[in-house]
């Protein structure tokens, strides 16, 4: 007879420690951005150049995730918990005090692989601490923690910028790094030796039921970011916004995300982890098909209307299809499968950046999107979002595909079979 031991509740400390981590790594993606044009003239480098600084860091972020999840598999979530939280705040130090940029990009090299770390064992060590009554809340509030840190971090950043200059951004990242680290000393539960003694070989540990998992969390994330890329130029180009106005615009999205993480997890508490992924996935279609149509019809409104639908849906789904995933996973495995998880979003963010941007500037017809009249910038959107409406819809049907094909068999009747009711 298999036999289960009950987890209790992670104490406050400890899901406040994992919180800073998650606010920590997602704060690294965002706030080094606004700092790039001071950047570019302290070190006499063009541009170019100096965006290196922010793809080292989602690089080293992305490539690391599944190592880090493997680390904290073979030697211990609390063990590489620790290293990472270390590493991220000695790599901040090390930013700080860059004598050039290059030295800086390798930094940050340091400082994005540090935070693969905190990304994905904070995910695994929820799991791995909070009880199943409550892993959906804690699953929405390290949501709500990774949106609040991408949504602060250009804010945080140019209140830092005039007074401390760009070393100061990297440097007010230090003393909550340090904070964690402590927090995670006293609050992280001991590693199992025995549990972590023999580890598995990657093809071994991957589940390939979890694969439709990690896709639609791959299309969704892409979605997501295809809103931070076209969004800014269609309320600019589009619709003629002020920069002012296109950033309050674009504040939307990320507010609601703040206050949406914890009730979405709740709801997977209350309601059902496949119900909340259900919901999800139907508002991410819904709001992806009408910023293709809407904006065109009321402008602005209607942009602000679309992203009040999608942006529920992401909270939605994210905390419903992170408690899937990591639901039936054995315990030596989640470090691998949470890195994965993370994985399979950093990719999808690169992809709508990157190939939904291609498709974006395809539907304007140009390449030269700062010149681009409004109604080609239109033009463009329509055309992408309703791509991101028909990947939302290919997301639903992989996520449901087995219950749809078992609804459409029940409505068809055998042949030779008399329709039900008639006697």
């Amino acid at each position: 007879m298999q036999t289960t031991t009950k987890r209790r509740d992670a104490q406050p400390v400890l899901m406040t420690m994992l919180a800073l981590s998650m606010l920590l790594a997602s704060l690294g993606t965002s706030i080094a951005n606004i700092a790039l044009p001071n950047m570019a003239s302290a070190f006499s480098a063009p541009f170019h150049e100096v965006q290196a600084v922010v793809i080292a860091y989602l690089a080293a972020m992305t490539i690391s995730t599944v190592f880090a999840g493997r680390l904290g598999d073979r030697f211990g979530l609390r063990r590489m918990h620790l290293f990472g939280l270390a590493l991220f705040a000695a790599a901040s130090l090390l930013c700080a005090v860059a004598p050039d940029l290059w030295c800086l990009v390798g930094a940050r090299l340091l400082q994005g692989a540090g935070a693969a770390f905190l990304m994905t064992l904070s995910m695994a060590l929820v799991r791995e601490t909070t009880s199943d009554q409550r892993i959906g809340r804690a699953m929405g509030l390290l949501g709500t923690m990774s949106a609040l840190g991408t949504a602060l971090g250009p804010t945080l950043g140019g209140v830092i910028l005039p007074t401390m200059g760009w070393q100061g951004i990297f440097l007010a990242q230090f003393p909550p790094a340090l904070a964690a680290l402590l927090l995670a000393f006293v609050s992280l539960p001991r590693d199992d030796a025995k549990a972590h003694g023999a580890a598995q070989k990657l093809r071994a540990a991957f589940q390939w039921s979890l694969a439709p998992n990690l896709i639609v969390n791959l299309l969704v994330a892409a979605v997501m970011m295809t809103t931070l890329v076209v969004g800014p130029f269609y309320l600019g180009t589009g619709l003629g916004l002020s920069e002012m106005m296109v950033g309050l615009v674009m504040a939307v999205g990320p507010i609601i995300s703040i206050f949406g993480g914890v009730p979405a997890g709740r709801a997977v508490d209350s309601w059902s982890a496949r119900r909340v992924l259900a919901a999800g996935l139907i508002l991410l279609a819904l709001g992806a098909l009408l910023l293709a149509i809407l904006p065109v019809l009321t402008g602005v409104a209607g942009y602000a209307v679309a992203i009040m639908i999608l942006t529920p849906g992401y909270q939605l789904f994210q905390a419903a299809n992170n408690t899937i995933t990591l639901a039936d996973v054995p315990k030596e495995q989640r470090g691998t499968t949470s890195g994965l998880l993370a994985l399979s979003r950093n990719l999808g963010l690169i992809g709508g950046a990157s190939v939904m941007g291609a498709i974006f500037m395809m539907g304007t017809g140009t390449g030269d999107l700062t010149h681009a009249s409004a109604n080609a910038v239109t033009d463009g959107m329509r055309l992408t979002f309703l791509l991101a409406g028909a990947l939302m819809a290919l997301a639903i049907i992989m996520t449901f595909r087995t219950r749809i094909a078992d609804a459409i068999a029940n409505r068809t009747p055998a042949i030779g079979a008399r329709p039900s009711g008639l006697r």
